[in-house]
């Protein structure tokens, strides 16, 4: 009966929304049944399904940090009456790579199964509560909260597969489409880059040399030029079926998607950080990193003995066993940028970087001829070496600064990072210009004109970094550094506040509020929001957003930037964001069970995605509203439209009527 008065009074109220402007109906793309297994007398699965609109997708729990919201577990009774083991399983997810938050994004489309074995604590436990949020979005998002009623006296003992593939003949899409492309784009890069990484590998002193020895050593061994070329593709092909090896390893042992869930954590990032970090003192002539000599033995000793297409293999671990001491950085660097893609990026990785590593064993082998072309050992093969080492050292820094960035410490903000790298790159032109030698350097006085020309590439560098440290924004680097906010001067060296002019005033935030997108004067409180435009006499408009909402974040960077759109934004109105996903608790007295919905207030989040859903008839973001000082609208509320003439006028309409 209580559900029944409280299912009336919400379509009355829903009633009166529409009398008022036609209000959107309340968006549930996700809809839930749950049922309990029986694992122990003690230990039970709970078992989650989710049939999900077409279009709609709904965020992992594995999704990464700083991306749309994943799914979460929460009870009151946990830890008292139960616990929960691990994280819940997963049915089959898909990933696509997400341009506002630069993350590959792991979510369901169409069907979703979880199950979260939990273990009693106490023998006469019957039934428990627990409650799932997470977040599904469109081209708007939604946040969920449902809460479950589980009765354990009920729970079957047949257990249900988990990893089901077939849940649904919708489930046959492995991706979606923009997901493929994605991917597809992502694992190129990879493949690329390690390419790149397999080339400069070739131009390092311990591999270099081996080229024309290793081709001399076919062609003399073999009883003709056919058999030559033969034995040295087969070498090429050994040398990247070992490093292959290294990449299928790397994806067995941490599993597929475990790189990219390492790649967002601050242990992954402070590790690699370290480890660049020794990789390039390497390079730089402090040490050598050489795996036991006994190794390199033994294996030569199995060439002897071998022969035939096993000694050739062989021989191939003899290249990667010697060459260790300078591939390891290089392969250490590749796997480590393959971490965010996920999957078989370090199989991909590894491929890229030794089929570049292999081909010129192999050409020639073909062309023997060329080998009197390739340019003599000398000194210039440290110098690459030691331009590598440069490179290893300031790629080091951005593990190290996302690693701050996640644990938001500023303790590594924008300058330090720049500082760093004018440091790094301005060492780097001094050393290509000679004038400063490493302890592999031989004492050539003079430099080639391709030396001083990539000098002066890189000082010419050096020089456009050194505005960033006073607030320049260096588009060339973007992604790299910090954001600007992240700085100790985000406006600049001295400035608190950028007008759009270029000068720099300072602008007076009135109590309760904080600068928002674009410096726009902002408060996250309602009625803080409200009081404060009846003081200065100007309309209110809500923004009903959400910290991972993605076009919440398109519509503040491509259309509240615009001159037109913010210059209403931050003069003629008072910005009111509320964040419906925000996770602080509200105080214990201000909890509470929503009459309307049924569902459990418990956090500023919950009490805004209410605000919402209660007072305007809609639970998706973004969403914008227009008030006067009565609260009463001003205009229709405008939900998700990238247009900025549509916001503009939108805007325009609102402010005039107020």
């Amino acid at each position: 009966m209580k559900r029944f008065f409280s299912l009336v009074a919400l379509f009355w109220t829903l009633i009166s929304f529409a009398q008022i402007g036609g209000l959107p109906e309340l968006v549930e793309p996700v809809k839930w049944t749950s049922n309990v297994e029986k694992v122990s007398d003690i230990e039970y699965d709970l078992v989650f399904k989710a049939t999900i609109e077409d279009q709609w997708h709904m965020y992992s729990q594995h999704n990464p940090v700083g991306a749309s919201l994943p799914i979460e577990f929460y009870s009151e009774e946990a830890d008292s009456l139960f616990v929960f083991e691990g994280k819940a399983l997963e049915s089959p997810t898909e990933k696509a790579y997400n341009k506002t938050f630069k993350k590959e994004e792991i979510f369901f489309s169409h069907n979703a199964m979880l199950k979260q074995r939990i273990k009693l604590l106490k023998d006469d436990v019957t039934s428990i509560e627990v409650t799932l949020y997470g977040q599904a979005c469109k081209e708007s998002c939604i946040q969920l909260q449902e809460t479950f009623n589980f009765d354990l006296s009920k729970a079957t003992t047949e257990i249900e597969p988990m990893l089901v593939a077939k849940m649904n003949e919708t489930n046959k899409i492995a991706q979606t489409t923009d997901g493929k492309e994605k991917k597809s784009k992502g694992l190129w890069l990879v493949f690329f880059l390690s390419f790149l990484g397999g080339f400069a590998a070739l131009l390092t002193p311990c591999v270099f040399p081996m080229i024309p020895m290793t081709v001399s050593f076919f062609m003399k061994q073999s009883k003709s030029k056919a058999a030559g070329v033969k034995n040295a593709i087969v070498y090429g092909l050994s040398i990247v079926a070992i490093y292959v090896a290294i990449g299928s390893l790397v994806t067995g042992v941490f599993g597929a998607d475990a790189m990219n869930e390492f790649s967002t954590s601050v242990g992954f990032n402070l590790i690699f950080f370290f480890i660049l970090i020794v990789f390039a003192f390497s390079f730089l002539g402090g040490f050598e990193i050489m795996l036991p000599s006994s190794w390199g033995t033994k294996v030569d000793e199995g060439v002897d003995k071998k022969g035939g297409y096993i000694g050739i293999f062989l021989m191939a671990l003899a290249l990667a066993i010697v060459s260790f001491s300078c591939t390891l950085p290089i392969v250490g660097t590749a796997l480590a940028a393959s971490a965010t893609s996920g999957g078989i990026g370090p199989i991909i990785s590894m491929l890229g970087f030794s089929i570049a590593l292999a081909l010129p064993f192999t050409l020639f082998a073909m062309f023997p001829g060329w080998l009197n072309a390739m340019p003599k050992s000398g000194g210039w093969l440290n110098t690459v070496k030691v331009f590598l080492g440069f490179l290893e050292l300031a790629f080091a820094f951005k593990f190290l600064s996302n690693a701050d960035l996640v644990l938001d410490l500023h303790w590594f903000e924008r300058e330090a990072f720049i500082a760093i790298w004018v440091a790094v790159f301005g060492a780097l032109a001094f050393y290509l210009f000679g004038k400063i030698k490493l302890p592999h350097d031989d004492d050539t006085t003079r430099i080639s004109v391709g030396r001083f020309s990539l000098g002066l590439v890189f000082l010419a560098f050096t020089l456009y970094l050194i505005p960033g440290l006073f607030g320049a924004p260096l588009k060339l680097i973007s992604g790299f550094p910090p954001p600007l906010k992240y700085a100790e001067s985000p406006y600049g060296v001295g400035f608190t506040k950028k007008s759009t002019g270029g000068s720099a005033t300072a602008k007076i935030v009135p109590d309760g509020a904080h600068l928002g997108p674009h410096d726009i004067i902002s408060f996250e409180d309602y009625d803080l929001g409200m009081a404060y435009a009846k003081t200065v006499n100007k309309s209110v408009m809500l923004d009903f957003t959400g910290k991972a909402c993605v076009n919440c974040r398109k519509m503040e960077d491509y259309v509240w930037a615009d001159p037109k759109v913010l210059q209403i934004l931050d003069t003629d109105v008072v910005l009111v964001s509320l964040f419906v996903d925000f996770k602080e608790k509200l105080p214990k007295e201000e909890q509470y069970t929503s009459k309307i919905t049924g569902k459990k207030i418990r956090s500023v989040g919950n009490k805004w995605s209410e605000f919402q859903t209660v007072k305007y008839g809609t639970n998706t973001q973004p969403y914008y509203v227009m008030l006067n000082h009565q609260e009463e609208m001003l205009s229709t509320p405008y939900a998700y439209n990238s247009s900025i003439d549509a916001f503009y006028e939108w805007l325009k309409e609102g402010v005039s009527k107020f």
